[in-house]
């Protein structure tokens, strides 16, 4: 019996060695060489200090800056440990509530401002974590981010179309704006 467990529990080693350490290593280093941003949490740096990640969304509430898409996560929003979308159907009392508070919210902040409101302004991805919205969302709090900042809406509408990032590979997914990014160039201006 020794005889047949030696071979094995050899077996069991080298391949713990070999799929366990070996190739995590190598796929970590192919990853830090070829795509080291990626491969660290496409992480946004501002005066060499983090401000956040462009594949994570972040809150904003402050009327100043563009609102990102609700995130359901909890017990925060915007929590990466806790990604998943609200599981909530078209019929639960509970969505129709927040969507009411959320274009409530929006309403308030722009009263003059009477177009609809962007469904992705009210409903949270399936991740609760989306850093785009659409660039109809964009579009729909510019008048008010422009009057907040005392800024022309062409300029703002400008940076917006600067932030909006095609479809992948010219035909997958949506066009989008990332928030946190379209925030940091806002800031940015003089």
């Amino acid at each position: 019996m020794i005889k047949e467990l030696k071979p094995a529990f050899l077996m069991l080693l080298l391949l713990t060695l070999l799929t366990g350490v070996g190739y995590p290593l190598v796929v970590t280093g192919i990853g830090q060489v070829a795509f080291s941003s990626r491969a660290n949490g496409s992480l946004i740096t501002r005066a060499d200090q983090i401000v956040g990640s462009s594949l994570i969304g972040q809150p904003f509430s402050d009327a100043k800056y563009f609102w990102s898409r609700p995130s359901a996560t909890s017990p925060y929003p915007y929590n990466a440990a806790a990604s998943a979308g609200s599981n909530q159907g078209p019929t639960n009392p509970a969505l129709t509530d927040a969507v009411t508070a959320r274009i409530r919210a929006l309403r308030e902040a722009d009263p003059d401002n009477k177009a609809d409101v962007p469904v992705d302004l009210v409903t949270a991805s399936a991740s609760g974590l989306d850093p785009h919205i659409s660039p109809a969302a964009a579009e729909y709090q510019v008048n008010r981010v422009a009057r907040v900042r005392k800024l022309d809406p062409s300029k703002v509408r400008a940076l917006v179309a600067e932030n909006t990032e095609g479809r992948q590979f010219g035909v997958l997914g949506e066009p989008g704006v990332n928030v946190l990014r379209l925030n940091l160039a806002l800031d940015a201006l003089p």
